[in-house]
């Protein structure tokens, strides 16, 4: 589960020092933060050896994330490298994209076969750290070059449970070459809901039959936050633990997509609904089915990926606030019953710490939060990562700073409010009796 703190962000100081930034998109998507094409830059002077092994003893580490096939493929180089240098440690990787991966993990913690090394949306760790599914990092992982902001979504009780990989800003990626083919105007960062809104009546004349405007976000938790947001009406959940979406902001919302959905500007139910994120068949973007989706500033490779120089990134709207906001991107921790903790603990701090990890891994998880290995990346940036940097700095001055909030709220977020939303794309339900549903849902999870 995720909310935001609204406020100034703090956070816009020190993002692009120590991060560069959704999964996508948390739960559902939020952080589904994607991938940057940047090609490894020399290692000559500035890598390091990986730490050789202590023991020496034959260990295969467990190793899970969630991404897109740039990560995927970032990330099994760098164990390969781990590998290389400590030749007694081997992996055993299990990826994927972000649909199912937390039902898939929490059935493994449950059962005390949950991998030895998790990748985990910062929403979860409040749950995770809870219910004591991870094991404490020091001193084995030196997050001394980490910023402390940051590092909080990973502590409990002054404890390190898990380090964070990066920081991303949260804005909407939008099929510029589609748009410019058909002559609807490109939107510029600061952009508001109402030009937001008035851009998708304009393209109604010229969208042809089957192309959409955007994706029915009306029951989409991120993108309603980010419309509350908005308005200034702060948290969806607030970090004490209390339902807090605004009646009248709500009901404004899902009628504005109630409108979009009887004039054929987003997909009808069934089209929605099939929609993947970053699956090059399934995703409605990749597919030319609509022009706009939420995303995160690291995310233009991976569309890039799909249709070279078609995509370009955009603030994600505003109002009285900003809309969009900075977070961490995702953090990696060590599962409480791993049997070779020590040794995943060394791989961590490699993985986090060691400027030749960062120059493999690169921009895939946003710009490294260790901050020397950000320095590093950012002298070798890419157009593509230097187009997310853009996005991450138009959102710094007042865009919403992230806080994972009161524990105990993710089967809202991923149960119900999806249950919600499917109801409201089906016109199984009205606004009104969403608004009235999610109320009562959220009395189960009241603190």
């Amino acid at each position: 589960m995720l909310k935001w703190k609204r406020s100034l962000s703090v956070l816009a100081i020190t993002a692009i020092l120590g991060t560069l930034a959704a999964c996508g998109g948390g739960g559902n998507g939020a952080n589904n933060a994607g991938a940057s094409t940047a090609a490894p830059a020399s290692t000559d002077a500035a890598a390091t050896t990986a730490p050789s092994s202590g023991s020496g003893e034959p260990v295969k580490l467990r190793i899970m994330w969630w991404g897109s096939q740039p990560r995927h493929e970032a990330t099994l180089a760098a164990l390969d490298l781990y590998t290389k240098n400590n030749p007694n440690v081997t992996f055993e990787p299990e990826y994927s994209g972000m649909d199912g991966y937390l039902d898939k993990l929490s059935t493994q913690a449950a059962a005390n076969n949950a991998p030895d090394i998790v990748q985990l949306d910062p929403g979860w760790m409040p749950d995770w750290m809870a219910r004591k599914q991870l094991t404490e990092l020091a001193p084995e992982v030196d997050v001394s070059k980490f910023d402390e902001k940051l590092l909080a979504g990973g502590q409990l009780d002054g404890k390190q449970y898990a380090v964070p990989l990066g920081s991303v800003a949260f804005g909407m990626v939008y099929d510029k070459a589609a748009m410019d083919k058909l002559g609807i105007a490109n939107p510029a960062n600061g952009w508001t809901w109402d030009d937001f809104f008035a851009l998708a009546k304009e393209s109604q004349a010229k969208l042809p039959d089957g192309q959409y405007f955007t994706l029915d976000y009306a029951g989409n938790y991120f993108m309603y936050s980010a419309y509350q947001y908005a308005r200034g009406k702060g948290q969806v959940i607030t970090d004490e633990g209390h339902f807090n979406v605004d009646e009248a902001t709500y009901l404004e919302w899902t009628r504005k997509f109630e409108e979009l959905r009887k004039e054929g500007l987003v997909p009808p139910a069934d089209v929605n609904a099939s929609d993947k994120e970053n699956d090059p068949q399934m995703d409605l973007l990749a597919a030319g089915k609509v022009l706009f989706r939420y995303s995160f500033s690291n995310n233009l490779g991976t569309w890039d990926s799909i249709k070279p120089g078609a995509y370009a990134l955009v603030t994600m709207p505003r109002a009285e606030e900003a809309g969009g906001w900075l977070k961490p991107s995702m953090f990696l921790a060590v599962s409480k019953n791993s049997k070779h903790a020590e040794e995943a603990k060394k791989f961590i701090n490699w993985f986090v710490n060691d400027p030749e990890a960062a120059q493999v891994t690169q921009t895939f998880r946003g710009l490294p939060a260790n901050k020397d290995n950000a320095a590093l990346l950012e002298a070798n940036m890419s157009e593509l990562d230097k187009v997310g940097l853009g996005l991450l700095r138009a959102t710094e001055p007042d865009g919403q700073t992230w806080s994972a909030g009161a524990g105990g709220w993710t089967n809202f977020v991923d149960k119900d409010w999806v249950l919600v939303r499917d109801q409201l794309s089906f016109g199984k339900s009205t606004p009104e009796e969403a608004y009235k549903q999610l109320k009562e849902a959220a009395q189960s999870y009241e603190k």
